[in-house]
Protein backbone atom coordinates (compact mmCIF):
# COMPACT_ATOMS: atom_id res chain seq x y z
CA UNK A 1 0.00 0.00 0.00
CA UNK A 2 1.64 3.37 -0.62
CA UNK A 3 0.84 6.35 1.79
CA UNK A 4 -1.45 6.44 4.29
CA UNK A 5 -3.27 9.83 4.23
CA UNK A 6 -5.20 12.20 6.30
CA UNK A 7 -8.44 13.20 4.56
CA UNK A 8 -11.15 15.71 4.64
CA UNK A 9 -14.38 15.62 2.52
CA UNK A 10 -16.04 18.63 3.10
CA UNK A 11 -20.05 18.12 2.04
CA UNK A 12 -19.40 14.91 1.70
CA UNK A 13 -23.20 13.98 1.13
CA UNK A 14 -23.55 10.64 1.72
CA UNK A 15 -20.16 9.62 2.14
CA UNK A 16 -19.43 7.30 -1.03
CA UNK A 17 -16.18 8.82 -2.11
CA UNK A 18 -14.93 9.31 1.56
CA UNK A 19 -15.82 5.57 2.50
CA UNK A 20 -13.97 4.94 -1.10
CA UNK A 21 -11.11 6.51 0.37
CA UNK A 22 -10.97 4.44 4.08
CA UNK A 23 -11.09 1.44 1.74
CA UNK A 24 -8.05 1.99 0.28
CA UNK A 25 -6.38 2.62 3.42
CA UNK A 26 -6.51 6.28 4.04
CA UNK A 27 -8.13 8.04 7.29
CA UNK A 28 -10.77 10.25 6.35
CA UNK A 29 -13.08 12.74 8.39
CA UNK A 30 -16.47 13.35 7.02
CA UNK A 31 -17.72 16.76 7.16
CA UNK A 32 -22.07 17.08 6.61
CA UNK A 33 -24.32 19.62 7.44
CA UNK A 34 -27.44 17.77 6.27
CA UNK A 35 -28.71 15.64 8.75
CA UNK A 36 -30.34 12.71 6.23
CA UNK A 37 -27.23 12.90 4.29
CA UNK A 38 -25.20 12.13 7.60
CA UNK A 39 -27.56 8.94 9.00
CA UNK A 40 -27.38 7.39 5.24
CA UNK A 41 -23.48 7.54 5.63
CA UNK A 42 -23.66 5.84 9.58
CA UNK A 43 -25.59 3.14 8.02
CA UNK A 44 -23.51 2.86 5.10
CA UNK A 45 -20.60 2.54 7.64
CA UNK A 46 -21.95 0.40 10.35
CA UNK A 47 -21.79 -2.22 7.71
CA UNK A 48 -17.62 -1.84 7.08
CA UNK A 49 -15.17 -3.87 8.63
CA UNK A 50 -14.23 -2.85 11.77
CA UNK A 51 -11.00 -1.57 10.73
CA UNK A 52 -12.51 0.89 8.05
CA UNK A 53 -15.35 2.55 10.95
CA UNK A 54 -12.02 3.13 12.89
CA UNK A 55 -10.16 4.83 10.09
CA UNK A 56 -13.55 6.89 9.14
CA UNK A 57 -14.68 9.88 11.21
CA UNK A 58 -18.00 11.59 10.75
CA UNK A 59 -19.11 14.91 11.91
CA UNK A 60 -22.10 17.22 11.81
CA UNK A 61 -20.59 20.42 10.11
CA UNK A 62 -20.67 23.25 7.91
CA UNK A 63 -17.42 24.05 5.53
CA UNK A 64 -17.63 27.17 6.43
CA UNK A 65 -16.62 26.33 10.38
CA UNK A 66 -13.30 24.26 9.33
CA UNK A 67 -11.51 26.26 11.95
CA UNK A 68 -13.88 25.45 14.75
CA UNK A 69 -13.64 21.50 14.59
CA UNK A 70 -9.88 21.16 12.95
CA UNK A 71 -6.76 22.70 13.95
CA UNK A 72 -4.52 24.18 11.34
CA UNK A 73 -2.23 21.59 9.18
CA UNK A 74 -4.37 18.54 10.48
CA UNK A 75 -4.80 16.82 6.96
CA UNK A 76 -2.79 15.82 3.84
CA UNK A 77 -5.45 16.26 1.84
CA UNK A 78 -9.20 18.51 1.57
CA UNK A 79 -11.39 17.41 -0.90
CA UNK A 80 -14.36 19.64 -1.48
CA UNK A 81 -16.76 18.48 -4.32
CA UNK A 82 -19.53 19.85 -5.29
CA UNK A 83 -20.26 22.68 -2.57
CA UNK A 84 -18.53 25.72 -3.62
CA UNK A 85 -21.77 25.99 -6.02
CA UNK A 86 -23.74 26.43 -2.89
CA UNK A 87 -21.81 29.25 -0.77
CA UNK A 88 -22.86 33.04 -1.62
CA UNK A 89 -19.53 34.12 -0.86
CA UNK A 90 -16.61 31.13 -1.12
CA UNK A 91 -13.53 32.91 -0.54
CA UNK A 92 -13.60 32.79 3.42
CA UNK A 93 -14.71 29.15 3.15
CA UNK A 94 -11.28 28.47 0.58
CA UNK A 95 -9.10 30.17 2.80
CA UNK A 96 -10.30 28.37 6.01
CA UNK A 97 -10.17 24.90 3.75
CA UNK A 98 -6.17 25.94 2.91
CA UNK A 99 -5.63 26.31 6.37
CA UNK A 100 -6.48 22.67 7.10
CA UNK A 101 -3.58 21.61 5.24
CA UNK A 102 -0.44 20.71 6.23
CA UNK A 103 2.90 21.62 4.16
CA UNK A 104 2.40 20.40 0.39
CA UNK A 105 -0.97 18.78 0.94
CA UNK A 106 -3.70 18.83 -1.71
CA UNK A 107 -6.96 21.46 -2.09
CA UNK A 108 -9.45 19.44 -4.33
CA UNK A 109 -12.24 21.43 -5.48
CA UNK A 110 -15.15 20.23 -7.87
CA UNK A 111 -17.16 23.47 -9.11
CA UNK A 112 -19.68 24.59 -11.62
CA UNK A 113 -18.08 26.40 -14.69
CA UNK A 114 -19.44 29.83 -15.50
CA UNK A 115 -17.98 30.02 -18.35
CA UNK A 116 -19.67 27.08 -19.88
CA UNK A 117 -23.32 27.70 -18.46
CA UNK A 118 -24.80 28.35 -22.17
CA UNK A 119 -23.63 24.56 -23.46
CA UNK A 120 -26.20 22.24 -21.45
CA UNK A 121 -29.46 24.91 -22.67
CA UNK A 122 -27.92 25.31 -26.21
CA UNK A 123 -26.83 21.85 -26.86
CA UNK A 124 -30.47 21.03 -25.67
CA UNK A 125 -32.32 23.74 -28.55
CA UNK A 126 -33.31 25.87 -25.38
CA UNK A 127 -32.39 29.31 -27.00
CA UNK A 128 -33.44 31.82 -24.88
CA UNK A 129 -31.82 29.71 -21.70
CA UNK A 130 -28.64 29.58 -23.56
CA UNK A 131 -28.59 33.14 -24.55
CA UNK A 132 -29.45 34.31 -20.69
CA UNK A 133 -26.87 31.81 -19.59
CA UNK A 134 -23.78 33.82 -21.42
CA UNK A 135 -24.46 36.82 -19.03
CA UNK A 136 -24.85 34.68 -15.68
CA UNK A 137 -23.29 33.08 -13.01
CA UNK A 138 -26.19 31.08 -11.54
CA UNK A 139 -27.93 28.04 -12.75
CA UNK A 140 -30.67 25.60 -11.38
CA UNK A 141 -28.79 22.54 -9.90
CA UNK A 142 -29.87 18.74 -11.67
CA UNK A 143 -32.22 18.79 -8.04
CA UNK A 144 -33.50 22.00 -9.50
CA UNK A 145 -31.71 24.30 -6.70
CA UNK A 146 -29.95 27.52 -7.50
CA UNK A 147 -26.83 27.49 -7.63
CA UNK A 148 -23.66 29.44 -8.35
CA UNK A 149 -20.85 29.31 -10.95
CA UNK A 150 -17.05 30.29 -10.63
CA UNK A 151 -14.44 30.90 -13.55
CA UNK A 152 -11.28 28.97 -13.92
CA UNK A 153 -9.33 32.55 -13.59
CA UNK A 154 -10.60 33.72 -10.57
CA UNK A 155 -10.07 30.44 -8.65
CA UNK A 156 -6.73 30.22 -10.03
CA UNK A 157 -6.27 34.00 -8.69
CA UNK A 158 -8.17 33.03 -5.31
CA UNK A 159 -5.65 29.77 -4.61
CA UNK A 160 -2.64 31.64 -5.21
CA UNK A 161 -4.06 34.09 -2.66
CA UNK A 162 -4.42 31.74 0.03
CA UNK A 163 -1.11 29.87 -0.24
CA UNK A 164 -2.54 27.19 -2.53
CA UNK A 165 -1.71 27.61 -5.50
CA UNK A 166 -3.47 26.14 -8.99
CA UNK A 167 -1.49 22.56 -9.87
CA UNK A 168 -3.52 21.08 -12.43
CA UNK A 169 -6.94 21.20 -13.31
CA UNK A 170 -9.98 19.05 -15.37
CA UNK A 171 -12.85 19.34 -17.33
CA UNK A 172 -15.46 17.06 -16.23
CA UNK A 173 -18.70 15.86 -17.57
CA UNK A 174 -17.73 17.63 -21.28
CA UNK A 175 -19.74 15.05 -23.61
CA UNK A 176 -22.17 13.71 -21.20
CA UNK A 177 -23.90 17.12 -19.26
CA UNK A 178 -27.37 16.87 -21.46
CA UNK A 179 -27.75 12.64 -20.48
CA UNK A 180 -30.34 12.53 -18.52
CA UNK A 181 -30.05 11.65 -14.81
CA UNK A 182 -32.90 8.70 -14.64
CA UNK A 183 -30.61 7.02 -17.79
CA UNK A 184 -29.52 4.12 -17.10
CA UNK A 185 -25.51 3.06 -17.51
CA UNK A 186 -24.63 1.64 -21.12
CA UNK A 187 -23.06 -1.81 -21.67
CA UNK A 188 -19.93 -2.64 -20.44
CA UNK A 189 -18.14 -2.08 -23.64
CA UNK A 190 -19.61 1.26 -24.54
CA UNK A 191 -19.09 2.66 -21.13
CA UNK A 192 -15.33 1.78 -21.51
CA UNK A 193 -15.27 4.05 -24.34
CA UNK A 194 -17.60 6.87 -22.97
CA UNK A 195 -15.30 7.13 -20.16
CA UNK A 196 -11.62 6.83 -22.35
CA UNK A 197 -13.69 9.88 -24.36
CA UNK A 198 -14.72 11.99 -21.25
CA UNK A 199 -10.90 11.75 -19.80
CA UNK A 200 -9.07 12.60 -22.95
CA UNK A 201 -11.58 15.56 -23.22
CA UNK A 202 -11.07 16.86 -19.74
CA UNK A 203 -7.45 17.01 -19.95
CA UNK A 204 -7.32 18.71 -23.24
CA UNK A 205 -7.76 22.53 -24.55
CA UNK A 206 -10.33 23.46 -25.87
CA UNK A 207 -12.46 21.01 -24.92
CA UNK A 208 -11.89 20.74 -20.97
CA UNK A 209 -12.82 24.66 -21.16
CA UNK A 210 -16.62 24.08 -22.15
CA UNK A 211 -16.84 21.48 -19.39
CA UNK A 212 -19.63 21.30 -16.91
CA UNK A 213 -17.70 21.22 -14.10
CA UNK A 214 -13.93 22.07 -13.33
CA UNK A 215 -11.81 19.91 -11.31
CA UNK A 216 -8.97 21.99 -9.62
CA UNK A 217 -5.88 21.04 -7.65
CA UNK A 218 -3.86 23.22 -5.70
CA UNK A 219 -0.89 22.83 -3.57
CA UNK A 220 -0.32 23.75 0.04
CA UNK A 221 2.85 25.93 -0.33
Amino acid sequence: MGQRLRILDVGMGQGTQALRLARAGHTVTGLESDPEMLRVAREALASEPAGIRERFRLIEGDGRETGVHFLPGSFDVVLCHGVLMYVDEPDAMLAGLARMLAPGGLLSLVVRNADALAMRPGLSGDWPAALAAFDSDTCMSDLGVPTRADRLETLTATLAGIAAPLHTWYGVRVFTDTVPRDEGLPAAQELERLLAAEDRAGRTDPYRRVASLLHLCGVRG
